[in-house]
Order: C-alpha cells, then sequence, then structure tokens
C-alpha cells in the first residue's frame, strides 16, 4: 500500500526557505516535489504575501499540507495562520532545519503525526554545547545498557 505525502510548505524571510529546501535537497535527494517554498522579500505587502502563498498551496495538489514559517508574529507567521484558518493544513512556526528534516521524514505518516514529531524535532535540535559539560538538551543516559528501556526519538 502506497500513500499520498503530506505536503511541506516553507513561507519565511528571504532567502530562508529557499535556503532550508537546498540543505533538505542536500539530505534527501528525492523530496523536492514534496517542498515547496516562499521567501517573503522586504517591503511586500501580507496581501501580496497570501496571495502567492495560496497559489503555491492551491497548486501543490496535496490534499494534507504542513506550513513551516520562521518567527512567530512576523509577516511570514502571521500570512501562514491566515493561510491555514479554516484548512486541514497545520502549522509549525520556528521553523529549524532539524524541524525540516523531520518534517520530510514523516511525510508518509498522517498529518497530526508529522506535525508533531516535526515540532519535536525542532526542539530536540537546540542544544547549548560547550561551555563546560555535555550538551544540554539531551536526556542522560546510564552506561554499559543500564538503562535498556529507556528510548530516544
Amino acid at each position: 500500500m502506497t500513500t499520498t505525502a503530506n505536503h511541506i510548505l516553507l513561507i519565511a524571510h528571504a532567502p530562508l526557505a529557499h535556503a532550508l529546501r537546498e540543505c533538505a535537497l542536500h539530505v534527501f535527494a528525492d523530496c523536492g516535489d514534496d517542498v515547496s517554498v516562499l521567501d517573503v522579500p522586504p517591503h511586500e505587502s501580507p496581501e501580496a504575501t497570501l496571495a502567492a502563498a495560496q497559489t503555491l498551496l492551491a497548486h501543490s495538489g496535496a490534499a494534507r499540507t504542513l506550513v513551516l514559517a520562521d518567527v512567530f508574529g512576523a509577516t511570514p507567521s502571521n500570512v501562514a495562520h491566515r493561510l491555514v484558518e479554516g484548512t486541514p493544513a497545520r502549522l509549525l512556526v520556528g521553523v529549524n532545519l532539524p524541524m525540516l528534516l523531520r518534517a520530510i521524514c514523516y511525510r508518509h505518516e498522517p498529518l497530526e503525526q508529522q506535525t508533531a514529531r516535526a515540532l519535536a524535532g525542532g526542539q530536540q535540535g537546540m542544544l547549548q554545547v560547550g561551555g563546560g559539560g555535555a550538551p544540554q538538551n539531551q536526556n542522560s543516559r546510564k552506561e554499559h545498557g543500564q538503562d535498556r528501556d529507556h528510548h530516544q526519538q
């Protein structure tokens, strides 16, 4: 049984959306048809951005879309919020590369599961390294398999 992939639409300040897609294609060369981008140029009106986003969403032909935007409260996320209102699409704001890669990995899962996994990937992809000690956003693991029931997603 084959399932149709969820579409992913990136909306971000120019040139971030395009750059994230290029990074994703470096890792997942086969995802190009499943990831669209809208780079929001400076001084473009929210109405023009929304019209462009609506066109991209319509042209994707996908029944299910995960929209990823960059900064909460900024034009890309405000437009994305208007875009998904009243639709089955889902929106995550604060996109980073780990979030996008996780969204791509799970693009064949139900949209709710893909959304949850992408959010977790974005959060788990952020950690403090250096400054003494171990990275700060990682579960500590016991040595030599003492914690054999621990599974990190």
